[in-house]
């Protein structure tokens, strides 16, 4: 029956060798059995004056079964509904008219009540809300009170009874609602708790609650004395257990629990115990209404607990996600209680806690005073903030910022200090890197600036006409703002070799004049400026009188990264070939002044710059400190 039940929740989550017929039958003729036999034992407590069962157990079970499934199991459910009706009837002595009337009246209470769930709760129903309680309790009503017109008016015409009409609604009525609300809970909650099942731990205590119930209940009706009792006395001893797994389980135990109660009522007074004297048309209202109180009670504080446990869960996900602490503190014998994500927050174990003289000694020394200043009478007795960092247990510091409120009696007896704590460990590193690259900024703006002023002064010292300025500052201004577009893409971290290589060279050589060739590695923002005017100036070069200002000429750029005594070096080679033949020596200006002292002065590496008669060859290395080799800079 269970399997039935969560049949079509697992259907679009696993594959099923079987036929949806074969599913739809399967799920049919459980629910029949099911209804069956809850219908016999509801028959087991008939109203003398019309033969109506006082205690229709089976509505519940095809209500059940309906609103945990949904609309796609009307056909099954509906079927098993009304074979099972025409059965159970018939085999206590009705004819087939009212027999099929009272299965037609059955089913559409049925349908009526899952169609209204579904209508104003949606599909997913659970007892898991107080709304969703009593909006069952009224459904119920409404279903039941629709379909007790229909089988009152065929029960008088087909049946011929001479039992007052409104008396024949009443029963029909009060069975069928008793029924739903008992039942239907139980059967939601096990494919609920078949779709998701409860911890162990959880299944454990709520058995033995269950079973604890079952037996005080059992040995209050054995140990009753002989004289006239009322079989519902004993409920009011049983909502310690009621309180119990309200408080601990999921609404299902408590669903169980108010069933297994029902059942015992009905089963003492089919069977006459309690006070046989008096006529079961006197005991059945009292009896109704015991099963009713308990079992909405058990349904609403289920319900009422659930929620409470759901907004303690959004809680502390709250306080989670937020990185936030929410903590009381007992001052009297310094235990501290904290929400569920101290444990991720002060690095403890699962079981660890810390008391307040240990919390206290895990703050960072510096910040101790500023955090006693703020504990004391004074500060404490309003609303305060204080920001400090604390040593974890595994060594690491972490920045809180603590918010608290203390409590006093009316004696001025300090009693209770209450408030949030937070990890702002993230936005102290944040505001210490915003620092950081607010001071790095102000440093790199004031070396471009003078880098600028430089490029101006000697370009116009080595210009003989305006425009030979102005291209030279044009060039090597570009030089440095693609240089500067490469950091700002990478945010200040660093950039790639390979693509500063092909941004400078880019203006003045196609893939048929160029070679580039090298590992991927990353140089620093300093790295970066500096070889960026250093290769400015060699292309530069190589176009005006090298390699590039012949249509035969290449260049070759390679490099190669070397480690010797922990220590990395970064060596590059700029080789031209087929240009014009250098036979004369020359003459050092600003770009070659600036290719031999750049690199030494600002990176402490070395520079080869050779003449040679095929072309010119510089070598240049470089130390670097700080490279990351799982960047790919392609």
């Amino acid at each position: 029956m269970l399997q039935d039940l969560t049949e079509k929740d697992h259907r679009k989550t696993r594959p099923d060798s079987t036929s949806p017929w074969f599913n739809t039958i399967r799920l049919a003729v459980g629910v029949g059995i099911a209804y069956f036999f809850a219908a016999q034992v509801s028959l087991a407590v008939i109203a003398k004056s019309d033969g109506l069962a006082l205690f229709w157990l089976a509505g519940g079970v095809s209500s059940g079964v309906l609103i945990a499934l949904g609309c796609d199991a009307r056909l099954p459910v509906a079927s098993a509904t009304i074979i099972a009706t025409i059965i159970v009837h018939l085999m206590n002595g009705r004819n087939i008219w009212v027999a099929a009337a009272f299965a037609l009246c059955n089913v559409s209470e049925t349908l009526v009540t899952a169609w209204l769930i579904e209508r104003y709760f949606g599909s997913g129903f659970s007892l898991g809300r107080l709304r969703n309680v009593l909006g069952l309790l009224a459904i119920s009503v409404v279903a039941t009170a629709a379909s007790g017109i229909g089988a009152t008016m065929a029960y008088e015409l087909l049946q011929n009874e001479t039992a007052p009409i409104w008396i024949t609604w009443a029963h029909w009525f009060g069975s069928g609602a008793i029924g739903i609300i008992t039942v239907a809970p139980l059967v939601i909650g096990l494919a609920a708790a078949a779709r998701e099942p409860p911890r162990h731990s959880e299944i454990i205590e709520g058995v033995a609650a269950l079973v604890a119930l079952a037996a005080v209940m059992t040995a209050t009706i054995v140990w009753q004395p002989s004289e006239p009792w009322e079989p519902v006395a004993p409920v009011a001893l049983l909502f310690p257990f009621l309180l119990w797994l309200a408080a601990r389980c999921q609404p299902v135990f408590a669903a169980a629990a108010a069933f297994i109660v029902s059942l015992t009522i009905v089963w003492t007074t089919s069977f006459g115990i309690g006070d046989p004297a008096l006529p079961i048309s006197g005991r059945i209202p009292g009896i109704q209404e015991a099963i009713l109180g308990f079992t909405l009670c058990a349904h609403i504080l289920a319900a009422l607990f659930a929620e409470r446990r759901q907004a303690e869960a959004r809680l502390q996900e709250a306080l989670a996600v937020g990185g936030v602490m929410a903590f009381v503190c007992n001052p009297s014998n310094g235990i501290v209680q904290r929400s569920e994500n101290a444990a991720q927050i002060l690095g403890l174990g699962p079981q660890q806690t810390l008391t307040a003289a240990q919390f206290l000694a895990g703050i960072h020394p510096d910040d101790l005073a500023g955090f006693k200043a703020h504990n004391n009478r004074d500060n404490i007795n309003s609303l305060a903030t204080v920001s400090f960092r604390f040593i974890r247990p595994d060594s690491q510091e972490v920045w809180l910022e603590e918010t608290s409120r203390a409590e006093f009696d009316t004696t001025g007896r300090l009693v209770r200090v209450h408030g949030l704590t937070r990890d702002i460990t993230r936005h102290k590193q944040s505001e210490k890197h915003k620092a950081l690259l607010s001071a790095e900024l102000d440093h790199r703006v004031k070396n471009v600036l003078a880098r600028v002023a430089a490029v101006v002064r000697h370009a116009q010292q080595r210009s003989a006409t305006i425009d030979e300025f102005v291209n030279a500052l044009d060039g090597r201004i570009q030089s440095i703002a693609t240089a500067h577009a490469l950091l700002s893409q990478s945010r200040w971290y660093g950039v790639g070799l390979t693509d500063l290589m092909r941004h400078q060279l880019a203006p003045y050589t196609t893939n048929a004049n160029t070679a580039i060739s090298g590992p991927d590695i990353i140089l620093t923002s300093a790295e970066t400026q500096a070889v960026a005017m250093v290769i400015h100036e060699l292309v530069t070069n190589a176009a005006k009188h090298g390699a590039l200002s012949s249509s035969n000429g290449r260049v070759s750029v390679s490099w190669d990264r070397t480690v010797a005594d922990s220590a990395a070096t970064l060596k590059i080679t700029w080789r031209e070939l087929g240009g014009p033949p250098i036979t004369t020596s020359v003459q050092s200006g600003y770009g070659l002044t600036l290719i031999r002292d750049l690199i030494p002065h600002e990176l402490g590496g070395t520079v080869d710059l050779a003449f040679q008669t095929d072309g010119l060859c510089c070598k240049i290395e470089i130390p670097i400190k700080e490279v990351d080799w799982n960047i790919g800079t392609n």
